[in-house]
């Protein structure tokens, strides 16, 4: 009788018909997810699912030994019934990479350690930065500017100044004093069109725009776009400020409105002075409507800070491409259309055919955090070249923003960079002396002097 109960637990615990328990085979990887080979697999966070020939565990004590080579990182590994399932994080466009699952590492109800798996997939293509400027039939100039940063994107980056709202180089001379050396670009901003011409302030004396340009340097513009405080409000009540004023974007995209007639009459005026320079031959590194999102992704309760967002993403869509549209049937053929974005607002981008570089603000930032907010938006607009709008130092805050050459060490490769300019007076600066000193100090730093005519 013993015997006889020996041999039927003998033959339950072997198992004769599943011959790999029944000789200790070791478990096998028999397919995976994606496969071996796979092409084309989105640059995003990934899970991979390894099936095996038996039931498998994970032990911890083996995740060392299961690697995925190319910079992701593993962020999680687990085992039930016959798969493995592994997380990673960080892939990247056009890369291939290799999981490895080491010998030991995942084993069989037998305890004995399974075989080395290895598998390799590629993620999706980058698509090539666009060649050609998003206006039909640029003006050729315009196309030598962008062909420029295109030829010098990820090597070296363009300096730039912020002139002051009285339209003047003051910030470049400042720099050029300190450094020796002008940066190469000077921005400036049509904030005052509600009032020009006036003796203060006219936009159709473009002297110091062409001076400029004559002497060398590239050119670029803002528009911080004042719209009345109400219909009947005085000329100079004016504001960006979307809770200081009732005119909205969904009024001014209606035909029929006043906010409409104001639309049209400013998109009109901006349109002229804008053909004043391209009469000339001047093309404008064009960043309009900036920071449309302002906070709204950030946190909860988040706001737009400025009119044209305030509406929301569609409504700021509708009003960009209205402005381009409004713009190209008024000839207007000189300028480089530049997005500034908040990182988290791809709600609000424009679209590829309407936009050329994407931009960022920073202020007070640390070097990794201009890095990060860089690597983000070059892995969301790859098709763009990304550039630092503006920058400067936290003031309220009172953090000043790391060193240009701290930045650019942590990856973070902007076209160009453009510190804001300073109040007089003012308690903190934007980029102190020791800032420029650094910027004009380094070698992939592009100055004035280093350009070439683009005329």
């Amino acid at each position: 009788m013993f015997s006889v109960i020996s041999l039927v637990l003998m033959t339950a615990c072997t198992d004769i018909d599943d011959p790999v328990i029944g000789t200790l085979q070791p478990a096998e990887m028999v397919s995976s997810t994606p496969a071996n080979g796979a092409t084309g697999i989105p640059d995003e966070d990934i899970t991979l699912v390894l099936t095996y020939n038996q039931n498998v565990f994970s032990p911890s004590t083996g995740h060392e030994l299961i690697t995925l080579s190319g910079g992701a990182k593993i962020t999680s590994i687990s085992a039930s019934l016959t798969n493995v399932t592994i997380k990673a994080t960080g892939l990247e466009k056009g890369k291939t990479y290799q999981l490895t699952v080491g010998e030991g590492a995942i084993v069989g109800p037998t305890k004995v350690g399974a075989l080395e798996a290895k598998v390799s997939f590629s993620t999706v293509a980058n698509k090539p930065i666009q060649t050609k400027l998003v206006t039909p039939d640029a003006l050729p100039a315009a196309q030598k500017v962008y062909d420029y940063l295109l030829a010098n994107y990820g090597k070296k980056t363009l300096s730039g100044a912020m002139a002051k709202v009285s339209w003047n180089i003051d910030e470049a001379e400042r720099v050029h004093t300190l450094t020796g050396k002008y940066p190469a670009i000077t921005f400036f901003d049509y904030i005052h069109l509600y009032a020009s011409p006036a003796n203060w302030i006219d936009y159709s004396d473009t002297q110091v725009v062409e001076d400029w340009w004559n002497n060398n340097g590239l050119v670029g513009a803002s528009w911080h776009w004042n719209v009345p405080k109400s219909e009947n409000a005085a000329a100079n009540e004016v504001t960006y400020d979307p809770t200081q004023t009732t005119f909205t974007v969904t009024k001014a995209l209606a035909d029929g409105t006043w906010e409409n007639g104001v639309l049209k009459a400013d998109l009109q005026k901006m349109a002229g002075y804008l053909k004043l320079l391209q009469d000339k031959g001047i093309p404008v590194i064009w960043r309009p409507l900036h920071e449309a999102a302002g906070n709204i992704y950030e946190f909860e309760g988040g706001k737009a800070w400025f009119w044209w967002g305030n509406d929301g993403a569609d409504a700021f869509k509708k009003l960009w491409v209205y402005m381009f549209d409004y713009f190209k049937n008024e000839g207007v053929k000189n300028l480089i259309w530049v997005w500034t974005s908040q990182v988290k607002d791809g709600e609000f981008y424009p679209g590829d055919g309407y936009v050329d570089m994407i931009a960022r603000d920073l202020y007070g930032k640390t070097a990794a955090q201009a890095q990060e907010e860089y690597a983000a938006l070059k892995k969301s607009y790859a098709q763009k070249m990304i550039t630092l709008g503006e920058c400067g130092a936290n003031v309220d805050g009172g953090k000043a923003l790391d060193k240009l050459s701290a930045i650019w060490s942590a990856g973070a490769t902007w076209s160009f960079f453009m510190p804001w300019y300073d109040n007089d007076g003012a308690t903190m600066l934007h980029a102190d002396n020791a800032w420029w000193q650094d910027a004009m100090g380094q070698t992939y730093v592009i100055t004035r002097s280093d350009l070439p005519s683009m005329k």
